[in-house]
């Protein structure tokens, strides 16, 4: 896996590059970067600090973002299939019409994260904080939101999504 600098990706993205596959951007400083549709699949941004960075059409699937800090990120449309964001923060995300099929979002932090039409199909959001996040017409299937905190949540639709005794609901009660 190639590490590259922040100022490394952003050169060679300014000069046209976008596609960097399996690249090791780890704890990178990437805050207001435009990266609007950059394909870096399987690779690894553990703790990179992307605040308010533009990665609308990115393609992320494979990617490990462990402890990233996304608060305020454009990841509108973004491919974050398989990605492991665990710990991740993204709270007011945009994450219109994202698909995160099958990602570990374990503990994340999406609060007031704007999930629209998202595809959280098979994810994992075990203990992760959704408070105030707009989930109207997301895909919750197969979806486990144990221990998972979804007080004033919009429009979450929860039939086939697996939750526990510890689950917050939107309306703030347990079940």
């Amino acid at each position: 896996m190639q590490r590259l600098s922040a100022t490394e990706l952003i050169l060679r993205y300014k000069a046209g590059e976008r596609t960097l596959v399996s690249v090791d951007l780890s704890g990178e400083y990437l805050f207001e970067a435009n990266l609007s549709g950059i394909n870096l699949s399987k690779s690894r941004l553990v703790a990179a600090h992307l605040p308010y960075a533009d990665l609308s059409q990115a393609t992320l699937n494979g990617a490990e973002l462990q402890q990233a800090e996304m608060g305020d990120t454009q990841l509108f449309q973004a491919d974050l299939s398989q990605a492991n964001l665990e710990a991740a923060n993204l709270s007011r995300a945009n994450l219109r019409l994202a698909n995160l099929r099958g990602a570990n979002l374990c503990g994340a932090n999406l609060q007031g994260a704007d999930l629209f039409c998202a595809d959280l199909s098979n994810s994992n959001l075990t203990n992760a904080d959704l408070s105030r996040a707009n989930l109207e017409r997301a895909k919750l299937d197969g979806a486990i939101l144990k221990g998972c905190n979804l007080f004033r949540a919009q429009e979450a639709d929860l039939k086939d999504a697996a939750t526990d005794s510890s689950t917050i609901y939107p309306d703030g009660y347990r079940r």
